[in-house]
């Protein structure tokens, strides 16, 4: 007996040895410890909490050690013998490699990042938003809080060190991008103690003993006196006198320095393609057109009599099309995530149990900020969709259910859970992103909306065609600014004319597309391959093809550029093809799905008016005074037992 225990350890430890990882899984795993410990904020935002009490260096050197970083991992990973690697670790290393060539092909262009510091996106937003996502329950956590705030003034000397590298360098950003910041980061710093930043001290838990939540409190409120605020008001003060006189007058990326081939790069990078920034502009145009025409019909069936700018304007201003108060809106979100999970067993083998919520965007954002956005969530806390809540009179309740789709399931919280899902993969391809792929399946994902039982009601389906008529006319206005020398009051009208978009909503969307070029081409683009994807496996295979088993392979693989995700549909339709005969797909659920073409309302839906919150109205509301739909009342959805509607 005790030559065989000693056999047996003997045998588990060579099997630990030899079980230890190969070259590629161990430069996987390398890169990946690598990206967390200089990259703190990602780390705390995707629940990894050992650099909980770090800034990331935004110095040149850090910038150059990145860049070198960059270089060795992608000559390691071009020098690995495949010779035995499994599938999934020959395209982890094909996905490796593709993002470190992308990356240094990026800094190739410059040095610095251009748009660093913007309205838009900048340490005045993403700083509150890490704090809304940081764990605030023990000592620890708020030992590495005041850590995090003390290595602020550090933090912020890098961002200026490469500030000013752009404008030596003729790398700035467009003036009409960073204009606020200043006011923007003197609010910030005005509200330390009531603002994001000073809520974790507000709310120290009572677990933790009172001395200690005292010393707590006095150490935090230290750190925000004399260490957040002064490096807030140098970095306010940077911006004023020196940044802004610098920055560039022009809007456009391609007046850059080697602009117009830096904004085609970007272009290629936001598509996953290889089209030109005017092919894109001409795909815009087409789209617009043809979502036009489907628009025009939706609305005769609604009744209404007018044009369609006059509808346009009628549902972006007829109040009965708004939540009455935040309470409102949030449940109507609530009520969409709820009947859209119920149904995703008619279009998913593979569902996630991950949870999501709905809760309403804090002080980091508000009038400038988009309406909604997905927050992926951790072990600490789920998921959320945050809704802004600050300007309801820009939020229809039309919108609702298409930007639900888009955000929480079957869109972005279906992705990511189901990508962090896969356990075999290595950390960076369950926790990766793409535009592309993200953006673009998230889009797709509210063309599901018929299939999942939503848009049935000509109002409804309006909702839905308004945003896809969005994210075709970013393909013109991206273009058109940073291709074609649009003015911003250009790119205002176009989206103003082809959409049903709040006006203040249209000049938050073009600000940001002056702040962060190319990236909003990567929704109606990405959209368009995934809808070709399941075209094509369609054709191919018949009464053979299979929803479920089509989005479980979009997305088995975590998130892939789109020519990676290409080959690997390719790959998967070749063995649907010519393998053996699939089995049977699970069984739906009780309540199938409805069938796509059904979008028109059953006629007793036609003449109820929706409530603030979206219940049917018992009499019809008065008519609007110019232009008044038909019987004087804009149909809508019949509600269900959770009424929701686009």
């Amino acid at each position: 007996m005790r030559r065989l225990l000693t056999a047996l350890v003997l045998f588990t430890a060579h099997g630990i040895a030899l079980s230890a990882p190969g070259p590629a899984a161990a430069l996987f795993e390398r890169d990946w410890q690598w990206r967390l410990e200089h990259q703190p904020e990602y780390a705390t935002i995707i629940g990894e909490r050992r650099y909980n009490d770090r800034l990331s260096d935004l110095s040149l050197a850090a910038v150059k050690a990145r860049r070198e970083h960059l270089r060795t991992v992608l000559e390691e990973a071009r020098a690995i013998d495949r010779t035995g690697l499994g599938a999934q670790e020959r395209l982890s290393l094909d996905l490796l490699i593709f993002d470190q060539e992308r990356q240094l092909a990026t800094l190739a262009f410059s040095p610095v990042d251009p748009q660093l510091l913007t309205s838009w996106d900048g340490l005045q937003v993403r700083l509150p938003r890490l704090v809304a996502q940081t764990p605030f329950a023990s000592e620890e956590d708020y030992r590495n809080y005041i850590a995090r705030l003390n290595a602020l003034p550090d933090h912020v000397d890098g961002l200026i060190e490469q500030l000013r590298e752009g404008v030596r360098s003729g790398w700035t950003a467009s003036r009409a991008s960073v204009r606020a910041v200043p006011d923007q980061l003197k609010v910030l710093r005005e509200r330390l103690v009531d603002g994001p930043l000073g809520a974790p001290l507000r709310r120290i838990p009572a677990t933790i003993d009172i001395k200690m939540r005292e010393e707590l409190l006095a150490a935090g409120t230290g750190a925000l006196a004399d260490s957040a605020a002064p490096a807030l008001r140098r970095l306010e003060d940077f911006m004023r006198t020196e940044y802004l006189p610098a920055a560039r007058d022009t809007l456009a990326a391609s007046s850059l320095p080697g602009g117009p081939g830096y904004y085609a790069f970007l272009a290629r990078n936001a598509t996953g393609g290889d089209l030109t920034p005017l092919e894109l502009h001409a795909l815009g145009l087409k789209e617009v057109a043809r979502i036009r025409l489907a628009m025009l019909d939706t609305v005769r069936r609604t009744g209404f009599r007018g044009t369609l700018p006059q509808f346009l304007s009628f549902a972006r201003s007829d109040p009965r099309l708004f939540a009455r108060d935040a309470e409102a809106l949030l449940a109507r979100y609530r009520r969409v995530i709820e009947r859209a999970t119920s149904r995703l067993p008619a279009l998913f083998g593979a569902i996630p149990e991950d949870e999501i919520g709905v809760k309403r965007l804090g002080l980091a954002g508000g009038a400038g900020q988009v309406a909604a956005y997905y927050e992926a969530g951790t072990r600490e806390r789920s998921a959320a969709l945050v809704v802004n809540t600050e300007r309801l009179g820009s939020q229809p309740l039309w919108e609702v259910d298409t930007l639900a789709l888009h955000e929480a399931v079957p869109g972005h919280h279906l992705q990511v859970a189901r990508a962090r899902s896969l356990r075999e993969l290595p950390a960076f391809r369950r926790k990766g992103w793409d535009d592309a792929y993200g953006e673009g399946w998230a889009t797709y994902a509210e063309s599901l909306g018929p299939e999942l039982g939503f848009f049935r009601d000509p109002f409804s389906r309006f909702g839905y065609l308004n945003d896809d008529m969005f994210r075709a006319a970013r393909l013109v206005v991206d273009t058109g600014i940073h291709a074609l020398g649009w003015s911003r009051q250009q790119a205002l009208d176009y989206l103003n004319a082809n959409t049903a978009n709040a006006a203040q909503d249209n000049e938050v969307e073009v600000d940001r597309y002056i702040a962060q070029p190319a990236q909003a081409l990567s929704y109606k683009a990405g959209q368009l391959r995934f809808t070709a994807l399941r075209a094509k496996a369609q054709l191919a295979l018949g009464p053979r093809f299979d929803l479920r088993r089509f989005h479980d392979a979009l997305l088995g693989n975590g998130v892939l550029p789109l020519p990676l995700l290409e080959r690997e549909m390719g790959k998967w339709l070749k063995g649907q093809l010519g393998g053996p005969e699939a089995p049977p797909a699970a069984r739906p659920p009780a309540e199938t799905a409805a069938p796509a073409a059904a979008v028109s309302p059953p006629a007793a839906a036609v003449n109820k008016a929706p409530a603030a919150d979206g219940t049917p109205a018992t009499a019809a509301p008065p008519a609007p005074a110019n232009p008044a739909p038909a019987k004087g009342k804009p149909p809508v959805e019949p509600a269900p037992p959770t009424p929701t509607q686009d």
